[in-house]
């Protein structure tokens, strides 16, 4: 039997959701990263802030998690041309 309590005791979503919870979770994820990294490298560590920071990260977020919905499906067949299925 599955557990069906997921993170923080929170009961887990149904499986239809996972196109939706993985493009979310990865375009937090890498975006948060990516604008770190670009607003450290566009103002150095003196001028850094996290107010900066968390504004490029924002922008960056809703540009990527619609591309990440509407692309997804994309790279998945063109990996699957790419990779050999498991037998």
């Amino acid at each position: 039997m599955q557990n069906s309590k997921s993170l923080f005791s929170f009961k887990k979503l149904p499986n239809r959701y996972t196109s939706i919870v993985l493009p979310f979770l990865l375009s937090i994820i890498m975006t948060f990263v990516v604008s770190m990294i670009s607003t450290l490298r566009s103002l150095g560590l003196e001028e850094f802030s996290i107010y900066v920071w968390m504004s490029a990260w924002a922008i960056s977020w809703l540009i990527a998690f619609p591309t990440l919905l509407l692309i997804l499906p994309v790279v998945r067949k063109i990996t699957a041309m790419l990779v050999q299925q498991p037998a």
